[in-house]
């Protein structure tokens, strides 16, 4: 059961169906959305509304109230905890609550409050009662073992999951199926899929919920085409999925946005459902499914068919609608659905809110803002903290920064997602200036917002903050799990040091698929394809299975050091090998790919095999080949695909533009510019930053604007008299203007980069490699400069431009001149 839902009804399987249909249990909770992970740890005030569903009538209901019905709330259970251990837990003592006064031992008594706590979203209290019953030695049994593992779970707490294993199997309850299904969904939750499964290999009995929770187990490692063959097998051996398990099998659909599956598993739903209509929680997830899938035209039918929609299915269709970007069909079912008098409580508005921010649909992220304060509702801390989150993905800074100031107790996850929000928007000054205060006011940082700084500091290029936030961690003791050694990895390959990110993944002693493909992305963009292809073949040999995201990586590489022939090898292995389907992205390597290396019409075939519609990044892979390549009758044909996909693209205007200059076809740039200013369209300026002294200095072509301008220009001009002793001549075939030879000349001069290499020569000691980012493709003539400039001056320049790296030193490139 997701640790955020508060769906928590007492089934044969220990989870409430709805709460499926939206879960996002397959991530690490350090990856999951920041709002999310907040919410999974929110407490509920009091006045809370928990969503409930009425309990069936059975053949007490005229007798007694049931028990469901009795279910305290949490300020009536801690009411009850309290008069428990005023009585040291006597059960002659008469308890002033209905909702226990059946409970007759002192071991049921201790049973119910886990129970109720866990009910109430406090499982650590649940555990605490557990604790307090084996050291007085209050008998535990089969009943309450369920609900502590349940406990367990909730907060991945698998090292005590561990230690009740060993009492499970010590007092011989092992052989309980219902304990043993405790444990696999213990082992699941806390994100150890191998302990799980071999629980589920030694089990000699095993019923329809032992196979469902596997199947969520499955779905939660992401071992989805693992999965797919676990399903086959529960199908061999005669089990009928029960209804959870077939909620996991089309959530496994959703996750792999595989329509043609998806269709497959919503008949299979079909002929295996017990009723003739189906359920409603089964029915939303395939509403999810549909969506996630990009068909909503099926999701639509599937919820106008509900007879009574519920308000997950109402958020699940909304969120739908919001994920396609059909922003406006999501406004007007959210009116309708408060049109039919169902009204978004907390839960609702925070997965919406969480859908706005990852789809960037910011209109309606503050339309559900406002409607809270319209309402007058107190926001709660998890859904204040959802809002910054959602402002910040949204690109809107200066609101989610206005929002956090409002906020009179902020803490760790609310300051971790101001902090995200500075590192989406590359503002790394404030963002630092934030983390400074934020430890000044006695927070202390997580995981979480280490990961953030770091991916602040790779995206910057700042190797010093990235190092001394590498230090900051182990001055404060900050435990490096896989997912902030991942992130050091990550940054140390962003900003150059691919050495220093190949150490930190050698002295790993455990690595998952994520750390492997972030080592392999670091090879593929410091042009590293052998060591890339040696990483591949290490893969295989320790018995890890590369996924679509590896092949990527790999193939990236094989393109920046033009490995064709490997390559190709890759793609068939993928598919043949791996029985992996290729995806547009892969498609789009294998473009590059052949491209870059002059292979135009092996890449025209390529995209004519695609089984789906090539988009914008395909067709403009191969306009840049035949930018590259001087093919100018391919370049217009393609730039005729791109008005059909992308009229507005800046792109791809910008490369013809360039195309035509190259040919001396003025009147064609002239042209094309002038269609891009009737649109609107602007071309993204060329900005180089580099990192001195903790701070980073960014430059515009012939930028005035720096503080030091003066001395910068100064060593301009000395590089340039340098550049001419050592036999440098200008090519002024990189300047696309119309001018004469002298004005390309001076504009080649002071292109963004040149002033960053002259600020590093000035203000860095002599030795020191100088390191530089810069947004778009180096041009050829900074590119010859840089190489001269290494081995005159006797430095190591590195320079990540917006496609790889390049390494200069002592007069060559490490890419070869292949870029």
């Amino acid at each position: 059961m997701d640790k955020g839902k508060f769906y928590l009804l007492r089934s044969k399987e220990s989870m409430d169906l709805s709460s499926m249909v939206t879960s996002n249990t397959h991530l690490s909770p350090l990856l999951l959305p920041l709002s999310i992970q907040k919410f999974q740890h929110f407490t509920p005030s009091s006045t809370f509304k928990f969503t409930q569903i009425p309990p069936k009538e059975t053949h007490l209901s005229n007798t007694s109230p049931t028990l469901h019905q009795l279910q305290p709330n949490l300020e009536e259970t801690e009411q009850i905890h309290a008069h428990l251990i005023k009585t040291h837990f006597d059960t002659t003592h008469q308890v002033p609550f209905k909702a226990i006064q059946s409970y007759s031992s002192k071991s049921s008594t201790h049973s119910f409050l886990i129970t109720s706590y866990i009910k109430n979203n406090h499982p650590e209290n649940a555990l605490q009662i557990y604790s307090h019953m084996r050291k007085t030695e209050t008998e535990v049994d089969n009943f309450t073992i369920p609900s502590v593992l349940k406990a367990c779970g909730l907060i991945s707490w698998i090292i005590l999951g561990k230690e009740i294993h060993g009492f499970v199997v010590k007092n011989g309850m092992d052989k309980d199926v219902f304990v043993c299904n405790a444990l696999i969904h213990m082992y699941s939750e806390g994100g150890s899929f191998e302990s799980a499964r071999f629980l589920f290999d030694k089990m000699a009995k095993r019923d329809d919920v032992t196979w469902s929770t596997m199947i969520r187990s499955y779905v939660q490692s992401r071992l989805l085409l693992e999965a797919l063959e676990f399903i086959r097998q529960m199908h061999a051996v005669g089990v009928k999925p029960s209804e959870i398990a077939m909620i996991s099998m089309v959530n496994l659909s959703a996750d792999l946005a595989d329509i043609k599956l998806g269709k497959t598993m919503h008949a299979y739903v079909l002929r295996n459902s017990n009723h003739e209509k189906l359920g409603v929680p089964l029915t939303t997830s395939l509403i999810d499914m549909y969506a996630k899938c990009v068909n909503l035209a099926y999701a639509r039918r599937l919820f106008d068919g509900l007879s009574q929609a519920n308000i997950v299915s109402w958020t699940t269709m909304i969120a739908g609608y919001i994920r396609c970007n059909d922003i406006n069909e999501g406004v007007r079912h959210f009116v309708k659905m408060l049109g039919e008098g169902i009204f978004p409580n907390e839960v609702t508005v925070l997965s919406l809110v969480t859908v706005c921010g990852s789809a960037g649909a910011l209109g309606l992220g503050k339309q559900l803002h406002a409607y809270f304060l319209r309402n007058g509702s107190r926001i709660p801390l998890a859904l204040e903290t959802a809002l910054v989150d959602m402002y910040g993905k949204c690109g809107d800074v200066k609101s989610a920064r206005a929002l956090f100031n409002s906020i009179p107790n902020k803490d760790v996850m609310m300051w971790s997602v101001m902090l995200s929000a500075y590192a989406k928007a590359n503002s790394i000054d404030q963002a630092f200036n934030l983390f400074t205060r934020m430890t000044s006011h006695g927070i202390r940082p997580n995981e979480v917002t280490m990961v953030s700084l770091l991916s602040l500091c790779a995206e910057a290029g700042a190797l010093d903050m990235g190092k001394w936030i590498h230090a900051y961690l182990g001055k404060q003791g900050i435990k490096t799990d896989m997912i902030l050694r991942t992130s050091l990895v990550d940054m140390y390959a962003k900003c150059g040091d691919i050495d220093g990110a190949l150490g930190l993944f050698r002295e790993a002693t455990e690595r998952d698929i994520c750390m492997w493909n972030t080592m392999m992305a670091g090879f593929a963009v410091h042009g590293c394809g052998e060591e890339a292809l040696e990483l591949f073949s290490e893969m295989e040999r320790v018995g890890v299975i590369p996924n679509d995201i590896t092949f990527i990586g790999a193939l990236h590489a094989c393109s920046h050091a033009g490995m064709v022939v490997e390559g190709k090898r890759l793609f068939q292995k993928m598919t043949h090998g791996f029985s992996l389907i290729p995806k547009v992205e892969h498609y789009g390597c294998m473009v590059d790919l052949l491209g870059r290396a002059g292979l135009l019409k092996e890449a025209q075939e390529v995209i004519s095999s695609m089984p789906m519609r090539p988009n914008i990044i395909i067709w403009g892979s191969l306009l840049a080949a035949c930018k590259l390549h001087k093919n100018l009758n391919l370049g217009e044909w393609i730039a005729r695909q791109f008005v059909v996909l992308d009229p507005k693209s800046c792109g791809y205007n910008v490369m013809m533009s360039n195309i035509y200059a190259a040919a001396n076809r003025w009147s064609d740039v002239t042209r094309v510019r002038h269609a891009m200013k009737v649109v609107g369209i602007k071309k993204e300026p060329g900005i180089s930053s580099i990192e001195v002294n903790g701070s980073v200095h960014e430059f515009a072509m012939g930028d005035k604007t720096h503080p030091e301008t003066g001395i910068i220009y100064n060593m301009i001009a000395e590089m340039t008299d340098k550049l001419r002793d050592g036999g440098y001549t200008p090519n002024t075939s990189a300047v696309l203007l119309n001018i004469d030879e002298e004005e390309k000349e001076t504009k080649l001069r002071y292109h963004s980069e040149k002033l960053a290499m002259a600020f590093g020569l000035i203000k860095t000691a002599p030795g020191v490699p100088i390191r530089i980012v810069k947004n778009l493709r180096v041009c050829d003539d900074c590119h010859n400069v840089t190489k001269l400039l290494s081995k005159i001056y006797g430095r190591v320049i590195i320079v990540r431009d917006r496609n790889r790296f390049h390494h200069f030193k002592e007069g060559s490139c490490s890419c070869g001149d292949y870029w």
